[in-house]
């Protein structure tokens, strides 16, 4: 392409972002998700807590109520599993299937509706030794603008999210070395309520990178579908077609409009005119409108050929430069006189009609 070393510098346009989006090509950000998608799993461990410790707590009285190692059947080892996989199908199932659900409609928070085939088609290219090479390289490689970001990225989370979790426990560092010679539950209320306050502290961590991320993953978005101003233009060319093209498709419009008006002068009851620079043909035909139409209008030359075929089907030419002006300016053409001009119109109509009685006389 004679464009590839052109500067990228124009914002993309609707089209260019809807034809990345049926690629597949949209702005994403993993931690974000990840950070919300963490928030969903921790409030609804939150939700079922409750159901879960009671589904345990039968689950063990059962099991250590009925332990009978005596009469224990290890060749029926289903059976004896059955009841704990439906404990902890009670126990794990509805947790996950609503955490799935709250992952799909993150993920399509962020990046819209997309369904794109193309991203799921096989490609034979991609398991070539030279793009698997390049793949490793552009991975592996210290260098490399987008590996460098990733691994800052990386380190940045480790260090933010650790000092978060870190800050929450040296904050309790009394109540913990305080833990000695308490009673087992007031110890354990201790402990849950200092991880609550460590996971809080966590999650807002990850929430505050996961925006930022979200906002540096719009940007590199942003960069990557910019287009040259040559892009810009032949795209314009494909949606609106050639300047050129449409310049010709409008010349041919208006010469038909042109003859097509031209061929109702020869019909018209009247050419107002100013009397060489505008012409304006009236015709008056009840059945067709209420008021007086104009049938044709032009100023100059196309005002001149006008006059010439009403003279040559004798039509009758009144000079009358106000109404012929206002005519003109205000009413298209097949378009009716508008009401402040019933009385010029009519008077000259009225002096038109009478003319031909006197003639036909």
């Amino acid at each position: 392409m004679g464009n590839d070393g052109a500067e990228r510098t124009e914002e993309a346009t609707t089209r260019r972002r809807n034809k990345e989006r049926e690629r597949g090509n949209v702005s994403k950000s993993r931690d974000m998700d990840a950070a919300l998608v963490m928030v969903a799993g921790i409030a609804l461990l939150g939700v079922f807590a409750g159901s879960m410790y009671d589904n345990i707590t039968g689950m063990m009285r059962e099991t250590f109520s009925h332990l009978d190692y005596v009469n224990l059947d290890v060749s029926n080892i289903m059976g004896l599993l059955l009841p704990y996989f439906k404990y902890l199908a009670i126990i794990v199932l509805p947790f996950f299937v609503l955490l799935v659900i709250a992952a799909i409609f993150i993920i399509r928070l962020d990046v819209g509706h997309v369904f794109a085939l193309e991203k799921a088609k096989f490609n034979p290219e991609n398991l070539s030794p030279r793009r698997m090479l390049q793949n490793a390289k552009r991975m592996f490689n210290p260098f490399e603008p987008r590996s460098m970001v990733e691994f800052a990225k990386s380190i940045l989370k480790i260090v933010v999210v650790g000092a978060c979790g870190y800050s929450a426990i040296n904050s309790r560092k009394g109540d913990l070395l305080g833990l000695v010679g308490l009673e087992i539950p007031v110890a354990l209320n201790i402990i849950l309520s200092i991880l609550i306050n460590m996971i809080i502290n966590m999650c807002l961590a990850m929430l505050v990178l996961g925006y930022l991320d979200k906002k540096y993953q719009n940007y590199e978005y942003e960069k990557s579908i910019k287009m040259t101003k040559q892009e810009i233009k032949d795209e314009y060319k494909d949606t609106e077609g050639d300047p050129k093209v449409k310049a010709r498709i409008k010349s041919i419009q208006m010469q038909m409009a042109r003859q097509r008006m031209m061929s109702a002068v020869p019909n018209a009851d009247v050419v107002v005119t100013n009397p060489t620079h505008y012409a304006v043909a009236i015709k008056y035909d009840k059945t067709k409108a209420p008021a007086p139409m104009v049938v044709a209008k032009g100023v100059d030359y196309l005002a001149f050929q006008i006059r010439e075929i009403a003279k040559e089907n004798n039509v009758p030419i009144v000079e009358n430069r106000p109404v012929a002006r206002a005519l003109y300016n205000t009413v298209p053409i097949d378009g009716v006189i508008p009401s402040d001009m019933y009385v010029a119109v009519a008077e000259i109509l009225a002096y038109v009609f009478r003319q031909k009685n006197e003639n036909n006389l």
